[in-house]
Formats: C-alpha cells, sequence, structure tokens
C-alpha cells in the first residue's frame, strides 16, 4: 500500500485525471485499486485469468476496471499496453519504479523509530521493491543494520542473481509463497546488489511449517509469502550465524495492501501437506481433522465478516 499510494498521490492533477494501471496477479492490483479509490481516480489493472478469486474480488471491490489475459508476462505487457493507448492512464510498475520503491521505504524509516539499534533486517524478495526502498532506508538511517533476503527455493530467480551479478529471469517459478514469483527489475537489482548483504533460498515446506507456528504462537494467519522470512532465522541456517540475535523480520503485510488477503487454498495445502507423513509423521489424523475443522470455521467468519462490510459500504 505503501508504494502504490506514493505513486498515485506523487502524479500532478492532469496526469492524475486520466487514471492510473498497472499488471499485477493481485497484491499490487488490490493496493493501486485502493489508492486509486482514495484519490478519486480511475484503476486500470490487467490480472491473469488464474488469479485466485479471493484477489480478483478485492480489485474488484475497490473499484477497477479489471483486464483478464493469459497468465504469461509478455500477455500481461501487451494487454497493459493496450489498455492505456485506450485510456491514457499512467502506467505504475508494481516494483520496478521509483516511486513505488521509495514509497516501500518507509516502513524502514518507521521500523528504524521504534527499534533504532537493529542488528539485522530480513525482508521477502520477489520483484524487489519491498527490500530495495527498505535497504536505502536502513543504509542511510542505521548503516550498521545487514539486510537480508528471503526467497522461496522454488521462485530463486533473485538468488541466482545476485551471485551471477546479472538477472536471471524467473521461468516457470514453483512455490506456494505465489506473491513472489516475480523477476528482479532494472531498477531493483543494482540497490539488491549494492546494499543487501545475502539472500537465501527457504524450501516450501519450511514456508509451510512458519505458516503454523505464526497461527499457533501468534494467532495470525498469513499466506506464504509473508512467511518466507521466519525460516531464515529458525532453525538458524550456517549462513546467518554472523548475525547478532537483535534481528527484524519485515514482512509483506507491511507492503502493498497494508495486509495480505489470505488465500484460502494457499493456507490449505500448506496445512494439508504439513501433516502429511512427509511433513509430520507424528501427528495424528486427528490432529489433521482439528486443524481442518479450524480453517473451515475461520474461512466461515472471514466470509461472513466480508459479506457485512460489503452490505454496510
Amino acid at each position: 500500500m505503501r508504494g502504490a499510494s506514493n505513486a498515485v498521490f506523487s502524479l500532478d492533477e492532469e496526469t492524475a485525471k486520466k487514471g492510473v494501471a498497472t499488471h499485477s496477479s493481485g497484491n499490487f492490483a488490490q493496493a493501486l485499486s485502493l489508492a486509486a479509490r482514495k484519490r478519486g481516480i480511475k484503476a486500470y489493472v490487467v490480472m491473469p485469468e488464474n488469479s485466485p478469486q479471493v484477489k480478483k474480488d478485492a480489485v474488484a471491490g475497490y473499484g477497477a476496471e479489471i483486464t483478464f489475459c493469459k497468465p504469461t508476462q509478455l500477455a500481461r505487457e501487451e494487454t497493459l499496453k493496450q489498455v492505456v493507448e485506450r485510456t491514457g492512464a499512467t502506467f505504475i510498475h508494481p516494483y520496478n519504479n521509483e516511486t513505488v520503491i521509495a514509497g516501500q521505504g518507509t516502513a524502514g524509516l518507521e521500523l528504524i523509530e521504534q527499534a533504532p539499534r537493529l542488528d539485522a533486517l530480513i525482508v521477502p524478495v520477489g520483484g524487489g521493491g519491498l527490500i530495495s526502498g527498505n535497504a536505502i532506508s536502513f543504509s542511510a538511517m542505521s548503516p550498521d543494520t545487514l539486510v537480508y533476503a528471503a526467497e522461496p527455493a522454488g521462485a530463486d530467480d533473485a538468488y541466482r542473481s545476485f551471485r551471477a551479478g546479472e538477472i536471471i529471469p524467473s521461468v516457470n517459478p514453483d512455490t506456494i509463497a505465489d506473491g513472489l514469483l516475480t523477476s528482479l527489475g532494472s531498477l531493483t537489482f543494482p540497490i539488491i546488489r549494492e546494499l543487501v548483504k545475502d539472500i537465501i533460498t527457504v524450501t516450501d515446506e519450511r514456508i509451510i511449517a512458519a505458516m503454523r507456528l505464526i497461527w499457533e504462537r501468534m494467532k495470525i494467519i498469513v499466506e506464504p509469502s509473508a512467511a518466507v522470512t521466519v525460516p531464515y532465522i529458525s532453525p538458524y541456517p550456517k549462513e546467518y550465524r554472523e548475525v547478532k540475535p537483535n534481528t527484524a523480520l519485515l514482512s509483506r503485510l507491511a507492503e502493498e495492501t497494508g495486509g495480505e488477503i489470505l488465500e484460502p487454498q494457499s493456507f490449505e495445502e500448506g496445512l494439508k501437506r504439513l501433516f502429511t507423513p512427509e511433513g509430520d509423521s507424528g501427528r495424528s489424523a486427528q490432529d489433521t481433522w482439528w486443524a481442518l475443522a479450524v480453517l473451515a470455521l475461520f474461512l466461515f467468519l472471514a466470509d461472513l465478516a466480508l459479506r457485512r462490510f460489503r452490505g454496510g459500504m
């Protein structure tokens, strides 16, 4: 939400009148749609046709005009070009945009005010907007803090790019963390190379276990992309041992919509995989059914609350 809001409210009045446009599978689309609504302008969003229904509904609920496309990068870009030509709207890139990066960096500024003596900061990385903005903030305001990136092992293009010294595009990524599938951008990659200490990958199994840990200990349900930083320090990987314990995890909760919309299928898949013999053979079938019952109750209550909220708008 921070990056989208900064981009939308940085436009001059004449430009803003024509609206804003982007392509996104859902997270940035929601943020841009809401920011545009707050400014009173139109938002045009290109979404892959296989985007989660909960995200399609949210984008539509914020008032954006959605155009669906095939789930490829080329289809996104070509469809967006047509939308921009038709509407005259300004294209706001989800992460490879200076005002978006600057907006994301405000999360780091607030974190430094609240915890001024951090040894390390760990941030998820997909396209790199969130980590780029906050790496800049910490390099200026807390230069002794080491900044690390956490990335799904099934979408490790940032990890490979970081070590190769050049952008290696993401090709056929396969991970439960569907908010971290995009490749680094021409603006974000140089920032990451210069200001990020290292990138470590995390398997889906550890991401799922982190989701459960957050659920059990903090009573918070997060999507996989928000949990990817937790396995970075639990258990401590050997690459991380040089870092002292005074560490902050900057989740995607601070990014885009200000709070991820849970995708029921992602969390349910995570629970099922966690309770299989490959994930944890010590858990009983009764434990599994209780967990799924709690999930079903949560989804029912969430749907009920959403219906009531929409009815009151």
